[in-house]
């Protein structure tokens, strides 16, 4: 990879990081579908009205906007609100990595390596740990949501597969316009209308800053950026750099919010990195050391 596209690709998963301490500052004032509506009301408008929709059916434009906007950001928002700290649900999120393989075991019929076994094992080790922290940066319902926010971004993962569209910006934008509204709905559920009638007097600048944060340089920059590379590299080669997302969760709380990093935050970190690793990349990484020693 040129040094200028390796750099490029170091910034998209540092941007992709800081998102989550983004969220929260944007939490401050708004609440979590609230937030997620605007973001993808957005990430709609007015580009839907400049791209051409991507040629696939209907149902996977539709599910992908229900479930990415809502199953997952709507629904990690919420796990952020509850006080799980930006660094650990960016973190946590990681999951879905896993979840994807164990759908795609189900559905595409493919089988599990024990690599990617392993992989799991160490990272569920990871899992396990980050229920003894106890510095206030945890809470279970967090926690919860935001592994459920991974099972979510698992199965618009399948969906993305299934759709087998190659036209992928205009994917995300025409599937972002059916998710602000279902979101709106949910919060007046389940608040009423406290939500929206806080909105005009409580939205501050972090919050506004926090919105057009997560509509351009984390969504239609980052993914725009991302799949670029993807064409242009081998999967092998841009893939891995994802594993720097959560490392940059964590600085990033850490310089916005003075999150601590303690002895189990840092093995969970290390667990959960070292099993995606070993799952996603293990076999991998085995035949290149293996080459390299023939050499």
């Amino acid at each position: 990879m040129k040094l200028h596209h390796l750099l490029l690709a170091v910034l998209i998963t540092a941007i992709w990081g800081v998102n989550f301490s983004v969220i929260k500052l944007g939490l401050h004032s708004v609440d979590p579908f609230i937030l997620a509506g605007i973001r993808f009301t957005l990430c709609a408008i007015p580009a839907i009205f400049l791209i051409k929709k991507p040629d696939v059916p209907w149902r996977f434009i539709i599910s992908y906007g229900l479930i990415f906007g809502i199953g997952l950001w709507g629904v990690v928002n919420l796990g952020i609100k509850t006080g799980l700290s930006a660094g650990i649900a960016s973190l946590l999120l990681q999951f879905s990595a896993f979840f994807t393989l164990l759908l795609g075991s189900v559905i595409f019929k493919e089988n599990l390596s024990r690599y990617q076994i392993c992989g799991f094992a160490i990272a569920c080790a990871g899992l396990l740990s980050i229920v003894f922290i106890t510095d206030g940066s945890v809470t279970y319902t967090g926690m919860l949501l935001v592994l459920l926010g991974a099972i979510a971004w698992s199965v618009a993962n399948i969906i993305n597969k299934k759709a087998g569209t190659k036209q992928v910006f205009a994917f995300l934008v025409w599937s972002s316009a059916f998710s602000p509204i279902p979101l709106f709905g949910l919060d007046w559920l389940i608040n009423g209308s406290s939500g929206y009638s806080s909105l005009l007097s409580q939205i501050d600048g972090r919050a506004i800053a926090s919105i057009l944060f997560q509509v351009y340089p984390n969504t239609l920059f980052g993914y725009w950026v991302w799949n670029s590379l993807l064409k242009q590299y081998p999967v092998s080669t841009v893939a891995p750099l994802s594993l720097l997302v959560p490392v940059f969760g964590i600085l990033g709380s850490m310089v916005i919010f003075g999150e601590g990093i303690s002895s189990i935050k840092l093995m969970a970190l290390l667990l959960i990195v070292t099993g995606l690793a070993v799952g996603l990349y293990g076999q991998r990484l085995k035949r290149y050391f293996f080459e390299q020693r023939r050499v």
